[in-house]
């Protein structure tokens, strides 16, 4: 009995840790962590915080984040999903090419996109090399934001390793990237087509006036709650006829709650306005 209580009292001590440490990093940051999936997250940062050597939430917190720059840009940076590469899942970019662009294009001259937690950049860029190729508009502009300044610094430098090329053909990467000693850097003309921004999707404001909004792989780790609110917030974003492109693990189920229908496998149109 007196290992249980103890088990119990344990428990409940990491978890009073854990709530702290979701109230000072909203006061710091603006991070909500309520909003994120719990589990997946705090063992994400766990992993984190004992590598740095640190024993709890608490001492990560007031040792680590709050004392040393270098752990608080670590810490962003963990809050951003960078699994990305360059026309990742070309299934699902060629879908984008040849049915839902031709579509958007069709009645219009110009076209306005977000590229949402868009990471280091490789897909904003796979976009505005996509529209080039395609020759689909003559204007476009593209909104890519993340949640981390450090990621967007990254991004904006277009500096790539050649394992995050593999998806392009020889000719794409000679029309639109040049070898350095370090890797692939992006031609400026494709560089100047996207404009970066930070944005906390969980917390700032949305503009409006989107033709297509793309959202990959990083829903996945947000609440039902969260999930929903975005997904309304994403309808206000858009234009009606608007699409709203996701990951290939977060298929929306009931699109008609948040005005959408499917137009395809994990792109939805916007039908309604809410």
């Amino acid at each position: 009995m007196n290992r249980n209580r103890s088990y119990e009292q344990r428990e409940e001590a990491a978890s009073s840790d854990y709530e702290s440490f979701k109230e000072n990093i909203k006061r710091k940051t603006g991070i909500d962590l309520s909003l994120y999936k719990e589990a997946q997250m705090k063992r994400r940062l766990t992993s984190f915080y004992e590598k740095r050597g640190f024993y709890s939430f608490q001492e990560f917190f007031n040792e680590g984040i709050t004392k040393d720059e270098g752990v608080l840009e670590e810490f962003l940076e963990r809050m951003t999903i960078n699994v990305s590469e360059f026309y990742r899942n070309p299934k699902r970019w060629d879908v984008l090419s040849d049915i839902i662009l031709p579509r958007l294009s069709s009645d219009t001259s110009r076209l306005k996109i977000w590229s949402a937690a868009c990471s280091t950049g490789e897909e904003p860029y796979t976009l505005a090399i996509l529209l080039k190729e395609k020759k689909l508009v003559p204007h476009y502009s593209i909104l890519a934001t993340d949640i981390d300044e450090i990621i967007l610094k990254r991004a904006r430098t277009g500096l790539y390793p050649e394992r995050a090329l593999k998806e392009f053909s020889n000719q794409v990467v000679q029309r639109y990237f040049h070898k350095e000693e370090t890797g692939y850097r992006i031609s400026e003309e494709i560089k100047d087509k996207v404009t970066y921004r930070r944005h906390n999707l969980l917390a700032d404001t949305y503009e409006a006036g989107f033709d297509l909004i793309i959202c990959r792989n990083v829903l996945i780790y947000f609440t039902e709650e969260a999930k929903q609110s975005i997904y309304e917030k994403f309808n206000k974003a858009l234009n009606l006829g608007g699409v709203l492109f996701v990951g290939s693990t977060e298929q929306i189920f009931n699109p008609d709650r948040f005005g959408f229908k499917t137009e395809d496998t994990f792109f939805y149109k916007k039908v309604k306005n809410l």
